[in-house]
């Protein structure tokens, strides 16, 4: 049998906090080991589970990797909003008049990420 990814793992300064944005926008829960102070935390969600570690040294460039999320049970737009709301910043707008593109979005921390249309949005057009 192969390797399978475990976690994806997010090097940050605050593992709790970033930790609980996280668990919001995945609508995920923190791990009963974690808590505040903790210099790592985990997502465990639907998805895959996410690993925060706590570093001493800051976010300086853009992301080698990243996620791309895909709302489920809302638009590509409303989750933008709800997660501008939690505390996310809009870095990047790729939507285009038609419909199609992405939102780049950063955590509290700086990490950026994308959200997608949702697959209702994909299979109506």
């Amino acid at each position: 049998m192969s390797s399978l990814v475990r976690h994806v793992t997010i090097d940050c300064a605050d593992a709790y906090v970033l930790a609980g944005f996280w668990a919001k926008v995945l609508d995920g829960r923190l791990s009963d080991d974690d808590h505040p102070g903790d210099p790592e935390a985990v997502v465990e969600s639907a998805g895959a589970d996410l690993l925060f570690i706590q570093v001493p040294e800051g976010k300086t460039v853009k992301n080698r990797i990243h996620l791309d999320l895909q709302p489920q049970d809302r638009t590509r737009d409303e989750e933008v909003e709800r997660l501008l709301a939690l505390g996310a910043t809009l870095v990047g707008d790729h939507r285009r008049p038609d419909g199609t593109g992405w939102a780049t979005l950063a955590d509290p921390e700086g990490n950026e990420f994308c959200v997608e249309r949702s697959k209702a949005e994909r299979d109506a057009s």
